[in-house]
């Protein structure tokens, strides 16, 4: 574990094209079903090493692929098996939209997590079925998920439209957002127990802020991003008034807090209620939601597939519009997806995870990701030097099959 959060904190630039020659799969004697990335020794990129200049060589290219959870899920036991064939490189096969035999797409994920609820119910209620689809999801960690879209190993992912910005520099088969899914920032600040700032003011938050072990999860990521954009935002230096801690798993922040190895974090349900519950923390002390309109996650395919299956893309797309809809109006039909597809989650955190979302209105109700939203994602990019290139909305977002879809209803 302190190679892996030794070699996090060194990932301090983003080279999508290069990034999986250097890792390969480990799996750590002491977690059953539980895959993780490491460096492969020499076979680091350069642009993970932080020595540009110099291009990365290695004959050996596996996809960082994480799995999670999969011990009982009936609905994780296909998600590992593709993510086995993602590591192999094997071909996923590929049939006619609407044929007798449905055509299979895998989307990768950067965690499996109930913000993409909305895939899920459509996957659970069946809507890409009777659109003649085969919809699998694989988690792939670290920025994987970019890197398995960009390499064409996956038909689609979900992140940020910020990644595909930057995947698409220089790239002649850009990444086109084609529908959105958590419309707002789903991340959150906890802190120590009995701790914390003694209002929201940005004074009182970098009083509080200035010198605390602060887990950010993975560098590079939305989480880590926005903890260093509310740490520029009241005044402070991320690199100087601050300790950065990035770990590459987004739970290990309550062992990292139990075990006295940070004073706050980034963090989202489960986690936050399974903090409450073991007394590691109050309740969140800043919400990213509170920022509003905010393109979150998305979903993302490859500019080729757009134009060589656009009938494919619109029968996803349809599928989704369907599930945010019923997302809206029945939790009912969330919960009992979420029973199943998370069924090691208490019912109680159930509860806690649902509960917050609603209340922040995460998920967006019609699919649309507007220039609001985008231009506020970028700007906190932007504004922490992650990436400080100016992408206009057109140039990544693609809301042609979301408003055809709208007007179907």
């Amino acid at each position: 574990m302190a190679v892996e959060r030794a070699f996090t904190a060194q990932m301090r630039a983003f080279d999508f094209e290069t990034l999986p020659a250097g890792f390969q799969f480990v799996q750590p004697k002491m977690t059953t079903g539980h895959w993780t990335a490491q460096p492969q020794a020499d076979t680091i990129p350069s642009a993970a090493r932080g020595s540009p200049g110099t291009p990365a060589v290695s004959e050996k290219k596996v996809l960082i692929i994480m799995r999670l959870d999969v011990k009982t899920s009936p609905g994780l036991t296909r998600r590992a098996a593709m993510a086995g064939a993602l590591a192999t490189g094997s071909a996923i096969s590929s049939r006619n939209v609407f044929a007798q035999s449905a055509k299979a797409l895998v989307l990768a994920e950067p965690v499996h997590n109930l913000g993409y609820a909305p895939v899920y119910l459509a996957i659970d209620q069946g809507f890409f079925k009777s659109r003649g689809l085969d919809v699998s999801v694989v988690v792939a960690t670290n920025g994987a998920h970019v890197t398995a879209l960009v390499s064409g190993q996956v038909w689609g992912n979900i992140g940020g439209p910020e990644s595909d910005a930057m995947a698409n520099v220089g790239k002649a088969d850009p990444l086109r957002t084609i529908c959105n899914l958590v419309n707002r920032a789903n991340v959150y600040l906890v802190a120590r127990k009995g701790t914390g700032p003694k209002s929201t003011s940005d004074a009182d938050i970098a009083a509080f802020l200035k010198g605390k072990r602060f887990a950010l999860s993975r560098y590079g990521g939305t989480p880590d991003l926005l903890g260093r954009w509310l740490t520029i935002k009241v005044g402070l230096d991320p690199q100087k008034d601050i300790v950065a801690i990035n770990q590459a798993d987004n739970a290990a922040i309550v062992a990292m807090m139990k075990n006295g190895a940070i004073d706050l974090g980034v963090t989202q349900e489960p986690f936050i209620t399974a903090g409450i519950e073991q007394g590691l923390w109050d309740e969140p002390f800043y919400g990213f939601p509170s920022l509003g309109d905010y393109a979150y996650s998305v979903v993302s395919v490859r500019q080729s597939t757009i134009t060589k299956e656009p009938q494919v893309v619109q029968a996803f797309v349809d599928a989704v519009i369907e599930a945010l809809r019923l997302t809206a109006k029945d939790r009912g039909a969330v919960e009992a997806m979420t029973r199943k597809e998370f069924p090691t989650l208490p019912a109680n955190g159930v509860k806690a995870t649902l509960d917050r979302a609603y209340a922040d209105h995460l998920w967006s109700t019609d699919g649309m990701v507007s220039e609001q939203g985008y231009k506020l994602d970028m700007d906190v990019v932007n504004k922490t030097g992650a990436f400080t290139k100016q992408v206009p909305y057109a140039d990544v977002v693609d809301m042609q099959f979301v408003r055809k879809a709208l007007q179907k209803s």
